[in-house]
């Protein structure tokens, strides 16, 4: 990606965030709530709904990546943002399907030692 193409990029994620604020994001900061990852597992619950589809693919990354329940609202926080970001008020399995996808990548870049 060239340099100008990264900042027309960034250009367009900053207006797509700034809508945000006036969107999904208002709602959940009415609650005291100014980032998906300042959300408790209530908040989760109330703002985080997927699917069956979307159930079922988390499910499957539980037992096939041995995640924990805390990784398991991890997803679903940065599900919810990918899902904000493409305007979408419910989380999609595609949009879980990529924050799996962040998940398992951030494992592989910072392994847990013994």
């Amino acid at each position: 990606m060239s340099r100008e193409s990264a900042h027309q990029h960034v250009e367009v994620l900053a207006v797509r965030i700034r809508h945000l604020s006036n969107t999904e994001m208002g709602k959940r900061s009415k609650k005291g709530i100014y980032a998906n990852a300042d959300m408790q597992s209530r908040d989760i619950r109330e703002f985080c709904r997927v699917n069956d589809a979307g159930e079922e693919l988390l499910k499957m990354a539980i037992t096939k990546l041995g995640l924990s329940a805390r990784a398991y609202d991890r997803i679903l926080k940065v599900a919810r943002s990918i899902a904000d970001l493409a305007a979408c008020e419910q989380i999609k399995p595609e949009h879980v399907s990529e924050a799996i996808q962040y998940r398992t990548l951030d494992r592989s870049l910072y392994p847990i030692s013994a």
